[in-house]
């Protein structure tokens, strides 16, 4: 970012903070994972100013639609950042990115990547975008540039943030939620992998002081590994259903209260069933030690489902026969204003 704007001799640059050379160092320790996401459309390669990504795939469909969304990961970084663990941060925010787009049907084409640090440490940088680069890849989508930047004095030492922006396609027809959606339409629960990317603000107040790398007899494993698990991708275990869904909830910030509403008309209610499925063993750590309200878990954490496919009843069975994971019937629709009701 502000290296492009340099007058003084580079050593005078560094004594201010910025270091040229190490943010060349980073863009050679990336390189290779971030060329490892190129397909054909990829038209340039790094160090260009801009990403050049053929648009010719376009051709091969009726009436494409381009759908774009822009995210962070919000302050799990502080926890990375903590425990010195960088690579699940770059799989997150690719993650969070194809899931906002998958609720509209869209599949990714391409993701672009933002990373601010107070100092530029090569090596972190490389484990994050390393972690970007592998997401992208199983997602076949291509990590077409981005940005790291240095900026003492505006992030505090040692201390960094990542956001993304993401492009994919999805035909008008096949666009959703769909305009259909009816009471006593089918709410099918998948499981999330943790907190995925929310929460974190809480979490971290809640655990201040416990030892991160104490493995906790409730989760068995470290509590750094649970809450640096990374946010999972719907896109794979979905593909093969969207056909047969009329909307998706992606349980991101604002829980099942906040996002649930979202796709959903003016005059329809979710009814979610309390008990329906298995909530993680994290949660009930983090209500317990928190002294946290049911009703607050709910609007703050996606409890151990990360993404909700509406469906009609009669779909129900074969939409969950071609998800090839675990799922769970955690609702319904049901007339009303828009809201969501636990019971």
């Amino acid at each position: 970012m502000g290296q492009s704007l340099a007058k003084a001799p580079e050593s005078s640059y560094a004594a201010a903070g910025v270091s040229i050379d190490a943010g060349n160092r980073a863009v050679d320790l990336m390189r290779d994972a971030v060329r490892s996401t190129y397909g054909p459309q990829v038209l340039s390669g790094i160090g260009a100013f801009g990403g050049l990504f053929s648009a010719g795939v376009l051709k091969e469909m009726n009436d494409p639609v381009l759908v774009a969304s822009t995210d962070g990961v919000g302050t799990k970084v502080k926890l990375a950042a903590q425990a010195g663990r960088y690579d699940s941060i770059g799989h997150d925010i690719v993650n969070h990115c194809i899931d906002d787009i998958l609720v509209q049907g869209a599949r990714p084409l391409f993701f672009l990547d933002y990373v601010a640090s107070s100092q530029l440490n090569p090596e972190m940088i490389a484990s994050v975008v390393g972690g970007m680069a592998a997401a992208c890849r199983a997602a076949g989508c291509a990590l077409l540039g981005g940005e790291t930047a240095e900026m003492p004095g505006v992030y505090q030492p040692n201390e960094f943030d990542v956001a993304g922006t993401i492009i994919g396609v999805v035909e008008r027809a096949a666009v959703l939620p769909r305009a259909d959606l009816h009471a006593g339409d089918v709410l099918i629960g998948l499981a999330s992998s943790g907190p995925h990317t929310n929460g974190y603000s809480l979490i971290r107040k809640v655990f201040e002081g416990v030892a991160l790398e104490r493995v906790v007899p409730e989760l068995g494993r470290p509590l750094i590994d649970a809450l640096l698990e990374s946010h999972r991708s719907y896109l794979q275990p979905l593909a093969a259903a969207l056909d047969n869904v009329k909307a998706l909830a992606h349980i991101t910030g604002g829980g099942f209260i906040e996002n649930i509403p979202r796709v959903l008309p003016d005059d329809l209610n979710a009814v979610i069933r309390l008990g329906s499925w298995p909530i993680p063993s994290l949660f009930a750590l983090i209500q317990h030690r928190g002294a946290i309200d049911s009703d607050e878990m709910y609007r703050v954490f996606n409890m151990g489902i990360g993404m909700i496919a509406v469906v009609r009843p009669d779909d129900v069975d074969a939409v969950r026969g071609v998800i090839p994971e675990e799922t769970f019937i955690i609702g319904e629709l049901a007339a009303g204003s828009k809201r969501v009701t636990l019971q």
